[in-house]
């Protein structure tokens, strides 16, 4: 079949299929960051960067805008984008979650070029524009491959390395590593590594997870300056957490205090993890990344040299777990804080409940006086009532025994003294409960 009916097939296929938008995208991530195939000698440079959308966008054009000086061989997506830059460079240009990096591969047989790029009119001005792109760059690094140790020996005078921190293994089962890990003047760490016995993919295998361990390091590390510098933070809190915590069981200490000042170390607490947690969790993220690529490169040392896996864990992976330990201390204090908060809201309504309790017992106290109060008022009113009705049958009866003979009006009154006075009571009691009612 020829070209263009496979490509018609391919339609039909495609045409019959209802693919998922990002189907595509998700498999090319499986193959877009494989490096180009790399034979010695040469030279990599490689800068890593922390960028924002709008800065990667920006290097992006600016790639896609130079000038071609031997055709633009180039396949490129959104986040990513590879091809021949001029003569002699090509180039790697990829986008990560936080970062950028791009990388230049140069086919040369002189190391000074490692030092001087300039020598290569072409580098130079590609070096020029590289250096100038849009971010901040935490990782630069300049690494030659030399063929085999006895042309790695020779070159090593051009890397400036210091004798006392030396890093040499061997990596990938036959390639061998030197480095200091250290900028040197023109900003760039320097990098030799011999090819050995690896092919073509196989170094370019290996060079690649090289600069993959060396961005996630940087990258994980840029998470202990922060823990550095909020850790002073943490220790006031603490103390004031020790504070609090001791006031909470003062009787004489207020509650209003005490809320306002759990409050305000709440959300310095929240205010502290919104600008730390991001950091530190891309620490741990990247930390398992480097672990990952170092257990991929089987590094194996060599009599006299530290070798990456001591390198590693001497300086490395304290930092990390310093963040660590950041990231744990933060959270056990707002652990702790949310705990203050807990029980001073039950000494709260605690408290309010024991002043309930003392404001309902006062209460029932003044209803039972209420009540007595009450009872003896309407006993009072049935004898005042009963009084003034008494008084006037006095007079009436008084002035019957002149037209009745041998009428008494005392001895009557007297006699109607307890029924008015049990009338009284029942006429009052009719009234209240009609009230009530």
């Amino acid at each position: 079949m020829t070209t263009g009916g496979r490509a018609l097939a391919g339609d039909a296929i495609r045409g019959g299929m209802r693919e998922h938008p990002a189907r595509r995208e998700v498999v090319g991530e499986m193959h877009l960051r494989r490096w180009p195939e790399l034979v010695a000698p040469g030279l990599i440079i490689h800068w890593l960067r922390i960028a924002d959308e709008e800065q990667k966008a920006g290097q992006r054009e600016a790639l896609l805008s130079v000038p071609q000086a031997a055709g633009f061989e180039q396949r490129s997506g959104l986040r990513h984008l590879w091809g021949v830059l001029s003569d002699g460079v090509r180039f790697a240009w990829e986008c990560h979650s936080e970062a950028s990096s791009l990388t230049f591969f140069i086919a040369a047989d002189d190391p000074m070029l490692l030092r001087h790029p300039e020598r290569l009119s072409t580098l130079s001005e590609a070096v020029a524009m590289a250096e100038g792109l849009p971010g901040e760059i935490v990782r630069a690094t300049r690494m030659w491959i030399a063929a085999d140790e006895d042309a790695a020996g020779r070159a090593m005078a051009v890397m400036d390395f210091v004798g006392e921190e030396l890093v040499s293994c061997l990596v990938g089962d036959g390639a061998r590593l030197w480095s200091d890990f250290r900028i040197k003047q023109n900003g760039y760490g320097h990098v030799l590594v011999s090819a050995g016995v690896l092919t073509a993919g196989d170094l370019s295998r290996v060079l690649q997870r090289l600069q993959e361990l060396g961005n996630y390091r940087n990258l994980a590390l840029l998470g202990l300056p922060v823990a550095q510098h909020y850790w002073p933070r943490l220790d006031r809190a603490e103390e004031e957490l020790r504070a609090i915590a001791r006031d909470q069981v003062r009787a004489e200490v207020r509650d209003d205090d005490l809320l306002a000042r759990t409050s305000e170390l709440s959300l310095e607490l929240m205010s502290l993890a919104t600008d730390a947690s991001y950091r530190m969790s891309a620490t741990a993220a990247y930390a398992r990344l480097v672990e990952e690529r170092l257990a991929e490169l089987a590094v194996v040392p060599i009599r006299g040299f530290p070798s990456l896996v001591d390198f590693t864990q001497r300086r490395f992976l304290p930092a990390v777990r310093t963040c660590a330990a950041f990231s744990g201390r933060e959270d056990g204090l707002s652990v702790r804080a949310a705990q203050l908060t807990s029980l001073l809201r039950a000494r709260i309504e605690t408290r309010i409940e024991n002043q309930n309790a003392q404001l309902l017992a006062s209460m029932e106290r003044s209803s039972a006086l209420q009540l007595r109060l009450q009872q003896l008022v309407e006993g009072l009113s049935v004898v005042a009532v009963s009084y003034y009705a008494l008084g006037l049958l006095d007079k009436l009866l008084g002035g019957l025994e002149g037209v009745l003979p041998g009428m008494s009006g005392k001895a009557a009154t007297a006699v109607l003294v307890v029924p008015v006075l049990l009338l009284t009571l029942l006429a009052l009691r009719l009234m209240k409960k009609r009230v009530l009612h």
